[in-house]
């Protein structure tokens, strides 16, 4: 009988979580906040668990079960929380092991063995097997924040399973540890059970053979053979002649034990690649060339559809690298890669696929790729079709219930042309990408499951797409597992034979039900609304908000956006998310504060939720760098709904003198300034005025110049017009950069306008929104008899002068502030492209530090072209998130270790390696204060460069 997954009488019990902190290192959270955090994953559903435990190691987990098996609390394994099944939700005791229990346990490379903890992501152990010339080749697209221990439980599979197949095929052993306490080993052993050296382990293989022995025929004539095939338990790998138990550990989706340590598999890496993108002006032509394709050999053959290369192009940080690799208007393409030993085969196997192309009649229909660079460009555009199809905005969304389905080649268009039809036949279309090479495409119809409408037309595609799947002897689960999406269906895919063999083996290894209950075996009904994030009833809370929010058609949706995907947890190289990558929290994470903000919204956390302290206390260390903004996929903007919930909070709570010293920092700088001699008397008791400002002692305050800037210097007005936009810190505090900016544009040949606006951008970082409409009235007034004429207003500070451009359209939406917003420019984007009569330096290298909200605009690359104008100065840059100084946050008391943390994470150490003669560039006053304070640097503004080269 299926259980009642909502079921929960222990949630957020007080004793319970007491118990656990007594027993355990790691971090227990059964507040309602954290637990809301974890109510979600990449699926549909939102089933709130009874608690969180982050555990530190084995110990922690061994204690932690012993608990839950005592208090008759059901426990599930989570990593990065990705999973698009539901495999890592329900009524039980989370157990976090993505924070600390991430180890590169052991490498072998003679063996090309590793052994990791189940929390390591699969980015960061490529990333050290790197220099062996070693990798691990189950890619999935998730890889810079999926952790082993998930891909193991899902048996995932990745791009490149063609040559490498799935997890299962890479996976030597599991030391797993089972639901009464006892760690057991599962590796190979042969048929006579030598290798299972302790009776529980032997106990278990018998059991498992004496299943297969009793059950082979049905396994044979029932269970799909293909190679993306990942339903169920893998009982058709047992063999009494000899197999590997870690088989069965594999594609478990944490039901049957949990895996301390996991022996991997690892190959070299090919040393060359080549790529062919083909064009097909029809999405069944490109099905009908997959079976083709793939006799030439290739490693990866990968679809992207029309819908996908459209929404790409909507976003910054892809649509260049698209319009490079598409040509015309194709209605599918077909990544093809070549890899190995030799380049001259790899090159000759793409000319193959061009010869191909044309024979099935699509002459010059491949673009060849290469170029490594590009190369990766294209794959990561690949890599984020899942997050690019949720960046549809509106209630309706692509949903994962159907996704996985996996035919054989030959089956494929047709497949898809029925598919299509069922689509339209219930009034909905669909999105297509990923894996054409094995015959798995991910398919997501649109469909809207706020509505009971939506709920039915999901349940009547999955039944028609299913049969269909099981008519053409395909699996119905092809890469992302079970999970509460398509367990209801096993029955109907494999018989009650295989199903009740299923419930044996969970029976075998966890007979009292501890783990993960649900899921593969007797799992509730699939469109259960009550187990849905958007369950009956559902709806936003009344709020009149400050900010215009109609491009996602209310703040609520906004937050919505946010499809649990993880890209803001990625490994790799980039802004997002500085917080969580400095304390490994969820909390602390662009999608912890969108689901937080998300429940508070729609009522689920209480009636007061959106300025709660633990809603402050969740928003606090997001310090507002705009990574999310360029690089979340869906479009999460949580600098801008940061402010937005800011100016909740702080209505209802008031403001401290730090918040005032803060927003009105523009208004009392010219009478601070005059006494900027008495100020300085802070530094003689730093502790006294940090317990009165809040401003930390171990700060250096910024220094108010001697000599601020006023305005331009009166000079020859014979060229045309530009407005230098001069910010308060520039003003007030290094009136050096604006003086060198004036200077440099008047060398360029441009007549210099100063007048005093400002961008209001102090006001917005204490909440005070309705004042910092006032300012941005006042400055689109100033500026606006400027851009009628088409005069550039060209800005020094990242953070105020694209103020103008993001920030003031959110305010005070309407044709005046959309005309500034096209006019307003950072000086980088002004002068890139125009001729400057500049001088060597003395110094030949420059290392610059793009600001976060320069790289948030794509402003970066301006920057270093500009600077690259200089003769024989070498300009390099380095991947970094925040500096962590970001404002004013470094600068307040509670921040400032996290701050250093922060900077510690990439910009600080890599100034600090940089040569004494280096050049250190870096356009934001708050990073280049970070520079000075954490690595003992001096940096400079682009303009004070340009102004010395220029002498």
């Amino acid at each position: 009988m299926p259980l009642d997954l909502t079921e929960a009488p222990r949630r957020g019990d007080p004793a319970l979580a007491a118990r656990l902190r007594r027993a355990i290192k790691g971090e227990v959270l059964f507040d309602a906040f954290s637990r809301g955090r974890y109510a979600t994953d990449a699926s549909i559903y939102q089933i709130e668990p009874v608690g969180v435990v982050v555990p530190r190691d084995a110990e922690d987990v061994a204690a932690a079960l012993a608990i839950a098996r005592e208090e008759g609390v059901t426990v599930l394994p989570r990593g990065g929380g990705t999973s698009q099944c539901g495999q890592t939700v329900g009524a039980s005791l989370v157990l976090d092991c993505s924070k600390h229990m991430n180890r590169l346990l052991s490498l072998d490379v003679e063996n090309r063995r590793a052994v990791v903890e189940p929390g390591l992501v699969l980015d960061r152990l490529n990333k050290a097997l790197k220099p062996h010339g070693l990798w691990f080749p189950v890619d999935i697209s998730t890889g810079s924040r999926a952790t082993l221990g998930g891909m193991t439980a899902n048996n995932s599979c990745g791009a490149r399973s063609l040559r490498y197949g799935n997890m299962v095929h890479n996976v030597a052993s599991v030391d797993a540890l089972l639901a009464d306490g006892e760690r057991v080993r599962m590796g190979w052993v042969g048929g006579n059970l030598a290798e299972a050296e302790r009776p529980k382990e032997r106990a278990l293989v018998q059991a498992m053979r004496a299943l297969w022995e009793r059950e082979k025929d049905e396994i044979d004539a029932r269970i799909p053979k293909l190679l993306r095939k990942v339903g169920g338990y893998n009982i058709d790998m047992i063999d009494p002649a000899g197999h590997n138990m870690a088989h069965l550990m594999v594609g478990s989706e944490g039901t049957l034990a949990f895996f301390e340590k996991i022996e991997l598999a690892l190959q070299p890496i090919p040393p060359h690649r080549v790529l062919g993108i083909c064009h097909f002006p029809t999405f069944y032509k490109a099905m009908e060339s997959t079976q083709h394709i793939v006799k030439l050999g290739p490693t990866a053959v990968e679809l992207v559809d029309r819908t996908m290369i459209e929404l790409s192009r909507e976003i910054a940080m892809f649509r260049a690298t698209v319009d490079r690799f598409v040509k015309g208007e194709p209605e599918a393409l077909l990544l093809v890669e070549f890899a190995g030993e030799d380049a001259d085969d790899n090159l000759r196997r793409l000319k193959q696929l061009v010869e191909l192309m044309g024979d099935l009649g699509f002459p010059g229909g491949v673009v060849e790729a290469t170029d490594p660079a590009f190369q990766s460009a294209v794959w990561e555009v690949r890599k984020q079709g899942l997050n690019i199809m949720m960046s549809m905005k509106g209630d309706g969304k692509p949903i994962s219930f159907i996704e996985d389905c996996a035919v054989r080649l030959e089956d494929l268009a047709e497949y898809t042309d029925r598919l299509t039809n069922v689509f339209r036949k219930h009034g909905t279309t669909g999105t297509w990408y990923a894996h054409a090479s094995v015959g798995t495409l991910h398919v997501r119809p649109v469909i809207n499951l706020k509505q009971e409408l939506g709920v039915k037309q999901m349940r009547a595609i999955a039944e028609e797409a299913f049969a269909m799947v099981r008519e053409y002897k395909g699996s119905h689960s092809g890469e992302h597992g079970d999970g509460l999406v398509r367990s209801e269906f096993h029955e109907a895919m494999f018989g009650p034979r295989i199903v009740r063999a299923f419930e044996e083996v969970k029976d075998t290894f966890d007979p009292e039900g501890l783990f993960n209950p649900g899921k593969i075996v007797r799992p509730p009904k699939f469109d259960d609304r009550t187990l849905f994030r958007f369950k009956p009833g559902h709806a936003p809370v009344p709020l009149e908000t400050v900010l215009d929010w109609s491009e996602w058609g209310g703040f609520d949706r906004a937050a919505e956006m946010c499809n649990n995907n993880g890209a803001c947890r990625k490994s790799d190289p980039g802004v997002m998310c500085p917080s969580y990558r400095a304390t490994g929290d969820e909390q602390h994470l662009t999608r912890g504060r969108a689901n937080t903000l998300r429940l508070a919204l729609t009522g689920q956390l209480g009636p007061s939720a959106l300025v709660a302290p633990e809603m402050k206390e969740t928003l606090e260390l997001c310090v507002s760098c705009k990574g999310c903004k360029r690089e979340c996929p869906t479009g999460v903007d949580m600098a801008r709904m940061k402010i937005e919930a800011l100016y909740h909070i702080k209505k209802h709570e008031g403001l401290s003198l730090r918040d005032r010293l803060i927003a009105y920092l523009p208004r009392y700088a010219p009478i601070a300034a005059r006494l900027a001699p008495l100020l300085k008397l802070r530094d003689l008791a730093p502790g006294l005025a940090e317990r009165i400002t809040g401003f930390s002692a171990k700060r250096r305050l910024p220094e108010w110049h001697k000599a601020p800037y006023t305005d331009a210097v009166p000079g020859p007005e014979t060229g045309p017009e530009t407005v230098l936009f001069v910010d308060t810190f520039n003003r007030w505090f290094e009136p050096e950069n604006a003086r060198a900016a004036e200077r440099v544009l008047r060398r360029a040949g441009f007549t210099v306008r100063t007048p005093r606006v400002c961008c209001g951008r102090t006001w917005l970082a204490a909440g005070l929104v309705d004042e910092a409409k006032a300012v941005a009235r006042r400055t689109i007034e100033t500026l606006r008899p400027y851009v009628e004429r088409g005069v550039p207003i060209v800005g020094l500070e990242p953070s105020c002068l694209l103020t103008l451009r993001d920030e003031f359209k959110a305010m005070l939406p309407g044709a005046d502030t959309d005309a500034l917003a096209r006019h307003a420019l950072l000086l980088e984007e002004f002068l890139d492209g125009k001729e400057l009569p500049l001088k060597p330096l003395p110094e030949k290298t420059a290392l610059v530090h793009g600001h976060c909200h320069q790289k948030a605009f794509g402003t970066v690359p301006a920057l270093q072209r500009v600077l690259g104008k200089v003769p024989g100065l070498e300009v390099k840059t380095f991947d970094s998130t925040c500096c962590g100084m970001a404002g004013s946050f470094g600068y307040e008391a509670e921040h400032y270790e996290m701050s250093m943390r922060i900077g510690e994470l990439s910009v600080l150490p890599a100034m600090r390696a940089a040569p004494p003669d280096a050049l250190l560039v870096a356009a934001g006053t708050s990073c280049r204060h970070q520079i000075r304070d954490g690595a003992g640097r001096e940096a400079q503004h682009l303009a004070v460069v340009l102004d010395q080269a220029l002498r």
